[in-house]
């Protein structure tokens, strides 16, 4: 049996920009592990596979899988199933709602859909859980693992720490865009860290934008691959939740830019809200659907 799939860049609204992400639809009758090699063919940060919902009040149950694992909850790949599955009801004449519901492991996702001159062009996501803190990172133990100099982390708002609104991160601010420029991962580093209360990855960031009036923070994401994110909107969400948190009243807003030292420059708005009940946090980014076609079903052997 063979599965349609489609692709879009996210967090962009140019083609060969932004964060690639696969989408293949009609999932249903795919093992995990059929699910998995399929992500470790496309290898791309994230592929995301759409089965009907099991509850008929939901839009659709997502999995999410990156080229070694399957993970609970993702930012890209929310944003950019939703664009493409409004992209594809709009082609078959569906009506295409507001906003979508999906089923994930971390919790339901809700995401308001953004129009534009072509339909459905982004997605405003919030994230499944409110932010939870886990273990701080020695500050040398972190400049280690980002090839850095000790001097080159910031302490002053927050040490590096564990954060999750969803999907756990070693969330680590940068004292000076130059420090962001020259960071790369140390696989013996991360070893010697990492995983750390969940956290495979280190997002770093920075308040020092170089003058770019377009964002308010500079980021950048390395997995525990040694391979960097164009754009990660789960860590993006949490970043700027532990940024609300910290401040301590009213709605924060960040625009985010990512991806831009490894040539695929990505724009994310987050925003945060310290509530009753916890600090909630959503992500919002353009995509646009660049190729598809068919793929075989893998073996199970």
């Amino acid at each position: 049996m063979r599965y349609r799939y489609v692709t879009a860049d996210v967090f962009t609204h140019r083609a060969y920009g932004g964060n690639p992400l696969a989408v293949v639809l009609g999932a249903e009758g795919l093992a995990a592990a059929q699910m998995q090699r399929i992500a470790r063919e496309f290898n791309y940060s994230e592929t995301s596979f759409v089965l009907p919902a099991r509850d008929a009040a939901h839009t659709a149950w997502v999995r999410i899988f990156t080229p070694d694992r399957e993970v609970p909850f993702a930012g890209h790949p929310n944003v950019g199933t939703a664009v493409v599955l409004a992209r594809e009801w709009q082609a078959a004449g569906r009506p295409v709602p507001d906003a979508f519901v999906f089923e994930e492991e971390a919790g339901l996702v809700r995401i308001a859909l953004r129009a534009g001159a072509q339909g459905v062009e982004g997605a405003e996501l919030l994230a499944p859980q409110p932010l939870s803190r886990g273990g701080v990172a020695p500050v040398g133990a972190v400049a280690r693992a980002l090839k850095l100099g000790v001097a080159d982390i910031d302490t002053s708002e927050h040490p590096p720490q564990v954060v999750s609104v969803g999907l756990a991160f070693l969330v680590v601010q940068l004292a000076s865009r130059d420090a962001l420029r020259r960071a790369e991962p140390d696989s013996e580093g991360y070893a010697a860290m990492l995983p750390l209360d969940g956290a495979k990855s280190i997002y770093a960031y920075t308040t020092d934008t170089a003058g770019d009036p377009r964002t308010d923070v500079q980021a950048r994401m390395f997995t525990g691959r040694m391979t960097e994110d164009p754009a990660t909107g789960s860590a993006t969400a949490a970043m700027t939740a532990l940024r609300a948190a910290l401040r301590g009243d009213g709605v924060l807003r960040l625009r985010v830019g990512q991806g831009v030292d490894m040539g695929r420059a990505s724009l994310l708005s987050a925003h945060a809200e310290p509530r009753a009940d916890g600090v909630w946090a959503g992500v919002a980014g353009q995509a646009v659907a660049v190729m598809e076609g068919t793929l075989p079903a893998p073996d199970l052997a």
